[in-house]
């Protein structure tokens, strides 16, 4: 009998961690449906920026109230569940505060633990007046209703009962270490929970108290393994990602244009005098479909993109310095990343339902995205200057438009007559370049 809360633990445990990982193969599985591109090059630098971007969170903090508050929350999640590690080493044995032997520094540990937990608790709060009160203007958008904003929320309920029932845990096994009772000795410092809690609790039974500390043991550890496996579903899922994400981001500078290989290709071919633009293309062994221009769905863009729409954290950082969100037109830089990563879940169920791919008469563009937000975007990398997790929203708009022209002759009739006006006049004005210089005449 002394061994079933063990064996329930491990149950609970190998439940949560099973289930997070069947979610992440389908993530990979996912990211993998795009098209390989090497980004294997310069190891150091992308060490560097993933420390700096990531670890470092150095572009958060460009806006210093909202990127204190993150760092505070940040910092504060990541160094409380280290004791994660003792409650499943205590779970698993049947131990009871396994490291307490560690003494002062164990006493230490505990007390910033507490300490963090009560910084996180005060900014969770802020965070949550600053989207339901205050009512932040890049929180409203059109793409925030329904299931976004309603995630942003859960998360911040998430985050307040895991560092209350952590806190109540604390006072609850601090007062039973100062009445003696067994299986509690004495470790661990209470900064917080002994003034926080431990006043609502310190005149309950010994035996209140031990169902109390259990009760909240067991809650915090479950919860902890819900968070986890909650994190696919969310836009949280960037607390994971954004380490690939940096790593993996581009290491050319924001605005360079990149060569489409098969466009090369194509102009090589027109370029050769030997090649004959009639011949059917020779057929061997391993040769390719001729490749498509630009992007229309999920799987025509890189893994790196697909990548990058599940790190969004849907911040808007983007949406509110694009230059076309600010003077009313459609585009928002964050709902392409959104609905990437809606189109390309709804493509991995599909998978998930029948084996493989099965045509379902929708695209990312068209369904999805417009061609008016695409058209809207200046090309200025505002947006992938502001991102805070090097996400690049522009590179899949400019595919998006590169199919657009090449693979659907759908440019605006402007750009069709400043490119008809490039190739008859070798300029983007409609002048014959006879008369180009006429303007010194006036």
């Amino acid at each position: 009998m002394q061994y079933i809360p063990n064996i329930l633990f491990a149950v609970l445990l190998v439940a949560g961690v099973g289930y997070f990982s069947v979610n992440v193969r389908k993530l990979i599985r996912n990211i993998k449906l795009g098209i390989d591109v090497d980004r294997s090059d310069n190891k150091p630098l992308r060490l560097k920026n993933m420390l700096k971007i990531a670890l470092g969170q150095t572009k958060m903090v460009r806006r210093p109230i909202a990127g204190f508050l993150h760092v505070i929350v940040y910092v504060g999640f990541i160094i409380i569940n280290i004791e994660v590690l003792e409650i499943i080493i205590d779970g698993l044995f049947g131990t009871h505060r396994i490291f307490a032997p560690l003494g002062a520094v164990y006493d230490f540990l505990i007390a910033s633990f507490e300490v963090l937990a009560f910084l996180v608790l005060i900014t969770v709060i802020i965070f949550w007046i600053r989207r339901n009160v205050i009512k932040i203007k890049r929180f409203l958008s059109s793409e925030m209703e329904g299931w976004p904003k309603s995630d942003g929320n859960i998360i911040l309920y998430f985050e307040v009962v895991l560092m209350l029932l952590f806190l109540t845990m604390n006072a609850a096994d601090f007062q039973l270490q100062n009445l003696g009772a067994d299986h509690y000795v004495k470790a661990g410092s209470f900064p917080i929970s002994s003034w926080m809690i431990l006043p609502f609790i310190e005149n309950l039974s010994e035996s209140s108290l031990v169902l109390l500390e259990r009760t909240a043991w067991w809650l915090h550890i479950t919860g902890i393994l819900c968070f986890l496996n909650y994190l696919y579903f969310s836009k949280h899922l960037h607390i994971l990602l954004a380490f690939p994400n940096t790593y993996f981001a581009k290491l050319t500078p924001n605005g360079k244009f990149p060569n489409s290989e098969a466009v090369t290709k194509e102009v090589k071919l027109m370029m050769d005098p030997d090649a004959d633009p009639f011949a059917a293309p020779v057929e061997t062994e391993g040769t390719e479909e001729v490749a498509k221009f630009g992007a229309s769905d999920v799987t025509d863009l890189n893994w790196v993109q697909l990548l990058s729409a599940y790190t969004c954290t849907e911040c808007g950082r983007c949406t509110s310095e694009c230059p076309a969100n600010q003077t009313g037109k459609k585009l928002s830089p964050r709902k392409i990343m959104m609905d990437t990563r809606d189109r390309l879940e709804e493509v991995g169920k599909n998978i998930d339902a029948n084996g493989s791919f099965v045509a379902d008469g929708k695209q990312l563009l068209g369904d999805y995205i417009s061609n008016e937000e695409i058209w809207a975007c200046t090309t200025c990398n505002a947006c992938v200057e502001a991102c805070p997790v090097s996400i690049d929203p522009l590179s899949i708009i400019n595919e998006m438009r590169q199919y657009l022209v090449m693979e659907e002759s759908a440019a605006p009739s402007e750009l069709n007559n400043m490119m008809s006006n490039i190739e008859n006049n070798g300029a983007p004005w409609p002048y014959n370049q006879m008369d180009r210089l006429n303007w010194i005449n006036e």
